[in-house]
């Protein structure tokens, strides 16, 4: 059974995270377009989300640009969408009877998808510490890569406890069909 305010404080997170979902969304949907626009109008590059300015970059190299770029709206669609399987499972959990095979199933995506912008981050700073060797700034990008290693760890827990949830439920269910 759970108590009042553990009842109140999960539907705080469930707003925290709505309102997080929500933010994400403007971010992955501000740097789609302006995506788009660097396609057909490349002065606009200058003027990009967030106030980036890597012209210098596009004008030198633009498959660099474009490279670092999918990698930047890559990243912001995966925190989107992670944000997106949190409230669905927020959504369907029942807390008085969590352990179910689709919270089990919402929490090895949640792993997966932490794992997978931790990993993606990694590489795209990688590449942009390449690129600053070869004389293109890219240092102005270092926000969107810098937390790599936290989501990588982040995600390497939420994957070890997806997994001991598993197999819990499988304990569970083993233990409903014997009695």
């Amino acid at each position: 059974m759970m108590s009042i305010s553990n009842n109140f404080v999960f539907k705080a997170l469930h707003v925290v995270a709505y309102i997080i979902f929500i933010g994400l969304c403007i971010e992955a949907g501000g740097l789609l377009v302006n995506f788009v626009f660097s396609l057909y109008k490349p002065e606009m590059v200058e003027n990009l989300y967030q106030k980036l300015n890597i012209v210098e970059m596009y004008e030198r190299s633009q498959w660099n640009f474009f490279g670092l770029y999918s990698f930047i709206l890559v990243i912001a669609i995966l925190k989107a969408h992670l944000f997106y399987v949190v409230i669905r499972l927020m959504h369907k959990m029942d807390l008085s009877k969590p352990f179910n095979s689709f919270v089990s199933r919402q929490i090895l995506k949640i792993s997966y998808y932490t794992l997978s912008i931790g990993f993606i981050s990694h590489i795209g700073r990688q590449l942009a510490r390449n690129l600053m060797h070869h004389g293109l700034a890219s240092d102005n990008l270092n926000d969107f890569w810098a937390d790599s290693q936290a989501f990588i760890l982040m995600g390497a827990v939420i994957y070890i406890i997806a997994t001991i949830f598993k197999k819990g439920v499988e304990i569970q269910n083993e233990n409903e069909l014997t009695v």
